[in-house]
């Protein structure tokens, strides 16, 4: 198991730049099981979850080598095998991402129930709810979801649930439409810019799709889609993570490739909070001076602020002063950091979706444990703002979602050593692949 080691009140000053989105990248690799020739993607972060899904769709058919450092080519050699491999289909959730495509272009699928972090029920029962509505039919039978069908059919689709839109669901349903016969309507449709991403590789293909980005996404079936060329977009919650480690740790940097127009919900609360951010062309600069004040807020389906942001917040409210409640109202259990930040001194009471912070807590350095993703960020960036030496464990986690955050962070000026081998050297291809390209 990995760790990090950081001596905190540090700090950070300097350029950093923004990879790929994840949460983009997972979904369009899997949407190239749906095309002939080669797809080449570019801007795709070197993150585990990549790599994971990279041995998935292998074990389909498709080819996925990296050509440098941030390029995937992607190419069918053999559509033979339609069951998706259990022991790293589990591991994530963006497994479920192969579905649609399978059936769409095979006609069969077996795919493993998904797993990933462990963040209160997260049901696929829209994304199976819209498959049927399409013709397919659907058992699930000892941990795997079995589908099949002659030939999809375009029929009118809602995927609204009881926490909003379904960002994943979206992306099956959207893709297996693609070759569908006749037209699909997919109402109360994720609008995240992940998915508009989607839609435009999608549409580079040779795909008909109009409305992505608005909740309602009318999408014509096609015979056939071609690879292309396609640049992932800018990860909004990597940039986000920066800036909170700005704004808990104080300093002054610059985002370079950030999207501020896909980051506006965190860009308001930081800013009623003292976080200064000035937008230019493709970079936005962050600076805290300051104290910071406290303010409540709401994690929502975007446009509204990202439940994936949810727990690096917390960090920082921890050391607004003042009161502050943080709601998620995407992901209610989201809450497992709250333990680990109490042990750095963190004042917070967690009531059902909600989280009470009472601040400024003089945060200290201590052992955390992450748990998850987005919760192991937010202990590394509290370990920014305590007093003295805080070790996180559990790295592992983090390493699914980003890109050497440590390393990014100890150029920003933190003090922080890994032990433990970072699953991709720098300045190596370290590909996580079994063969390179060309």
């Amino acid at each position: 198991m990995s760790e990090v080691k950081i001596e905190g009140e540090k700090q950070l000053h300097g350029t950093v730049k923004v990879n790929g989105a994840k949460n983009a990248t997972l979904p369009i690799m899997a949407a190239a099981l749906l095309t002939e020739g080669r797809t080449v993607l570019d801007r795709v972060p070197r993150l585990t979850d990549v790599r994971t899904l990279g041995i998935i769709l292998d074990a389909l058919g498709l080819s996925v080598e990296r050509s440098n450092e941030h390029t995937l080519e992607l190419k069918i050699e053999d559509e033979k095998n339609c069951e998706c491999p259990h022991k790293h289909a589990i591991s994530m959730r963006a497994g479920i991402c192969v579905l649609g495509p399978l059936l769409a272009k095979r006609g069969y699928a077996r795919v493993p129930l998904p797993g990933g972090c462990v963040l209160g029920d997260r049901p696929v029962d829209l994304h199976l709810k819209g498959l049927r509505a399409m013709g397919a039919e659907i058992k699930q039978r000892g941990g795997y979801i079995i589908a099949s069908a002659d030939k999809l059919k375009g029929n009118r689709i809602y995927l609204g649930g009881p926490h909003g839109s379904t960002v994943l669901g979206t992306a099956n349903i959207l893709m297996a439409a693609t070759l569908a016969e006749g037209v699909t309507l997919i109402e109360h449709a994720a609008t995240e810019p992940e998915i508009c991403d989607l839609a435009n590789y999608l549409k580079k293909c040779g795909a008909s799709i109009t409305g992505a980005g608005t909740h309602t996404i009318e999408v014509e079936g096609v015979q056939q889609l071609e690879g292309c060329l396609h640049h992932i977009i800018p990860d909004r919650i990597e940039a986000g993570t920066f800036a909170c480690a700005v704004a808990i740790a104080g300093g002054d940097i610059i985002l370079k490739d950030a999207r501020a127009d896909h980051m506006a919900a965190l860009r308001d609360v930081m800013e009623y909070m003292g976080v200064n951010f000035e937008i230019g062309s493709k970079i936005i600069r962050v600076r805290r001076e300051g104290p910071l004040k406290a303010t409540d807020c709401t994690a929502l389906p975007y446009p509204g602020l990202p439940t994936d942001m949810q727990p690096q917040l917390l960090s920082v409210l921890t050391t607004a002063m003042g009161t502050s409640v943080l709601t998620d109202s995407v992901y209610p259990e989201r809450f497992t950091h709250i333990g680990e930040l109490a042990r750095l001194g963190a004042d917070i009471v967690r009531q059902g979706p909600q989280a009470v912070i009472r601040g400024p807590a003089s945060l200290s350095g201590a052992y955390v444990q992450a748990s998850d993703l987005r919760g192991g960020a937010a202990l590394i960036l509290a370990g920014l703002g305590s007093e003295g030496e805080t070790v996180v464990t559990g790295i592992e986690h983090v390493d699914r979602g980003y890109e050497r955050l440590d390393e990014k962070l100890t150029a920003l000026g933190a003090k922080i050593v890994r032990k433990g081998a970072p699953p991709f050297q720098a300045g190596q291809l370290q590909l996580p692949f079994h063969k390179q390209a060309g």
